[in-house]
């Protein structure tokens, strides 16, 4: 039975950039066919379908690589949840260039200190954005979210609604918006009693 490499890369936002995990999995080994990749999801969210994807492929004497430990999960409760999962099924875990058996003691050990760092990791980096967001909060730079519409254009599509001539969904499609931003517009400018 030959065994097979099966890669997982992860970046939190839909603005980053897999290129450089994917081409470190290629590097290690991994097929290109054989990468599995979430865009969008951080660490700390379970519900990651490449992630599934990943481990419903690797079967038992087969490789999970991952480029880094924090790719995989970011708190030890998850890390050890997969690393228990995969050694029930007999998978290898490899991180970087480090093959790591989570069956054995040793393996176990060295992957909850690699799972406990970058759980650490992530709470310093959330830490930190709380901290950098508290500050420019404190000098008025740090408003919110810009709203899709002007206030002139919130009035008008308020005027037009008032009229009862277009729905709800012709405001959406006229002012280019989602239909929740068409009712929040319309609560924000509601007439004065």
């Amino acid at each position: 039975m030959t065994s097979t490499f099966i890669g997982y890369a992860r970046c939190s936002t839909d603005k980053q950039d897999l290129a450089a995990q994917q081409e470190a999995l290629l590097k290690l080994g991994v097929g290109a066919d054989r990468i599995y990749t979430d865009r969008g999801f951080t660490g700390t969210n379970r519900a990651r379908p490449g992630l599934d994807q990943a481990l419903a492929a690797v079967r038992s004497g087969d490789t999970l690589v991952v480029p880094k430990l924090d790719r995989l999960a970011r708190s030890v409760p998850d890390a050890r949840a997969i690393g228990d999962d995969l050694a029930t099924r007999g998978i290898k875990l490899q991180i970087g260039a480090s093959i790591h058996d989570p069956s054995d003691p040793m393996g176990k050990l060295f992957f909850n200190i690699l799972a406990t760092f970058a759980e650490f990791e992530a709470d310093l980096i959330r830490m930190r954005t709380r901290e950098g967001m508290a500050i420019a909060r404190a000098k008025g730079k740090l408003r919110g979210k810009k709203p899709k519409l002007s206030d002139r254009q919130q009035k008008e599509l308020r005027r037009m609604h008032d009229t009862g001539e277009y729905s709800i969904s012709d405001l959406a499609e006229l002012f280019s918006i989602s239909r929740p931003t068409v009712y929040r517009a319309i609560a924000r400018h509601a007439p004065e009693p």
